[in-house]
């Protein structure tokens, strides 16, 4: 799933083949660095990736080549800022439950501010969920239990309950709701993971992480995303593991073949490795290209240029001219870019949030024709078809322990450079797992059936208005092709035979019939088997 892509139309090939000049910067499995990119993130922490100063090492398959660390070195998971959905598969009309970090959390359209807002998802009243209340004329968020209502700042404004010549009794501290910092990048709805007060004015000083290229109309970059059955970390360590490709994801995929394949599928030994890693994550040699792990979230892979180094803190309108002025250039050139970005958001134990868009500058007319919701077909078959395995993987890893993934896990050859370096970063700078802050036990929830955990309507159409309104759009011409065969059937029996003497018009109308009604069949089974399950088994591939 590293090379997770659209699958049916347009796919992200990766080239098989190169000139001389592209195979002497090219290592067996990566770019060599270059000066340029137009990739750039811009985070919180300063990085300082110097390729000068790595030294090489072809030894150890999963070592990074350059590592600090220090006692005072912890990550913490509060001090981030973490996406919550993209703005377009959220409704303006209704307020939205989602879950972060085992934070239960409401978004909202502030229509008075003309801005999405991030509230606790309970009422302060009786704590009844605000993610199931409405917004009302005035544009404020109103609880459906009782009636109480707040504005965008989370002060409570209005009390049915309370007599109008009483005292204000909706001016109290403890009458509002609890406000997480919010703000819109990259087309994300993304929260600060604490409401108080101290942390209102915290995008003053430390940003989301900023892609460049995901806002840059000379890219096409749509968005797609999922709830996954599985915890954030096998999620992540999944998504940096090429090697899995070509037999987990076989006959949905193309990979890269060898000249001589020593099996069906096509594996093949990788020269994946680290280049630095630290409280910041890591940049690493991908095949082809770089990735980069920026923490807690963001998995990017650059497949034909390398990532820039990051050495900022905070984004500057000048930083950002810049980097545009870079992007010009470099289309100028005629100069292919894409990216794969993954955002793997954590929202309990065995369960996470994958949020990923595929920015490219080349092909962009296809994304503007062809429909949002038929990339998600294919991108939701990838998804599936390694989701069981990863789902019973996890629990054998929380049956080991997770601080003793290394020696329940064999991991000897350089593919696994990726996996092994974020789980190194985990238990060396991040506690080695996530932070819930003592809100779950660590038991995993139970296994459900294969077509409750597989269920694509609730973990994707649900969340995605392209999808969804496909899904919706597809079902009425269900209704429709199935009336009009009946229909037309009513028509040749009920009309007299000397009305309908002809045998070619009556043998035209019941065909006609015949063919509505087995349009509305194999429909049924689209609908189902593309929004609904698909199963997937690997022994009949």
């Amino acid at each position: 799933m590293e090379t997770l892509r659209v699958s049916s139309v347009p796919s992200l090939q990766i080239p098989s083949k190169f000139d001389k000049t592209q195979s002497k910067k090219l290592t067996f499995l990566g770019f060599n660095q270059s000066p340029s990119s137009s990739f750039s993130l811009v985070q919180r922490h300063k990085a300082t990736f110097k390729a000068s100063s790595i030294a090489a090492d072809t030894e150890n398959p999963y070592a990074p080549q350059a590592e600090t660390h220090t006692q005072d070195d912890k990550f913490d998971w509060y001090a981030h800022w973490y996406p919550l959905m993209p703005v377009c598969d959220l409704d303006k009309r209704v307020p939205h439950a989602k879950k972060v970090l085992g934070i239960d959390v409401v978004v909202w359209w502030d229509k008075n501010e003309s801005a999405w807002k991030v509230f606790e998802d309970a009422c302060p009243h009786r704590l009844a969920p605000l993610s199931e209340g409405r917004i009302d004329q005035w544009g404020r968020l109103q609880c459906v239990y009782h009636g109480w209502c707040f504005n965008g700042s989370g002060d409570c404004k209005f009390i049915p309950q309370a007599p109008k010549d009483g005292p204000p009794i909706h001016t109290s501290k403890r009458a509002c709701v609890g406000a997480y910092p919010s703000t819109v990048q990259n087309g994300m709805v993304w929260f600060w993971p604490s409401s108080d007060p101290q942390y209102k004015d915290i995008l003053a000083e430390k940003k989301p992480p900023y892609i460049a290229e995901i806002d840059d109309p000379s890219y096409a970059s749509l968005m797609g995303n999922r709830e996954i059955p599985y915890g954030y970390e096998v999620l992540i360590e999944n998504l940096m593991d090429p090697a899995h490709v070509p037999y987990a994801h076989y006959g949905i995929m193309q990979t890269r073949q060898p000249k001589e394949k020593a099996d069906r599928e096509g594996g093949r030994p990788m020269d994946l490795y680290i280049r630095k890693l630290d409280i910041n994550g890591f940049i690493a040699e991908q095949n082809p290209g770089h990735s980069r792990f920026l923490p807690p979230c963001v998995f990017c892979v650059s497949i034909f240029s390398p990532i820039d180094h990051i050495n900022g803190a905070a984004a500057s309108s000048p930083g950002t001219e810049k980097l545009s002025n870079e992007k010009v250039s470099s289309l100028q050139t005629g100069q292919k870019k894409a990216l794969l970005i993954f955002i793997c958001v954590p929202v309990s134990p065995g369960n996470s949030r994958l949020i990923w868009t595929f920015p490219r500058n080349f092909g962009v007319w296809i994304d503007r024709i062809v429909p949002r919701w038929i990339f998600h077909v294919g991108q939701n078959l990838i998804l599936d078809s390694d989701l069981y395995l990863l789902h019973i993987e996890e629990r054998k890893i929380m049956d080991a322990g997770p601080t003793q993934w290394q020696k329940a896990c064999f991991v000897p050859t350089k593919s696994d450079a990726l996996v092994v370096g974020f789980r190194k970063w985990l238990n060396k700078y991040a506690g080695g797992q996530v932070d819930w802050r003592g809100k779950f036990t660590g038991a995993l929830p139970h296994t459900p059936p294969k077509e409750q955990l597989l269920d694509r309507y609730r973990s994707h159409v649900l969340n995605c208005s392209s999808c969804n309104a496909a899904h919706k759009a597809l079902g009425v011409l269900e209704v429709v092709l199935q009336v009009v065969s009946f229909c037309l059937l009513g028509i040749v029996a009920a009309i007299k035979q000397g009305i309908l003497s002809s045998m070619v018009a009556r043998t035209a109308l019941v065909a006609t019939a015949l063919l509505c009604f087995a349009g509305s069949k194999w429909l049924a089974h689209f609908i189902y088997k593309n929004f609904h399950f698909h199963d997937y088994n690997h022994a009949l591939v």
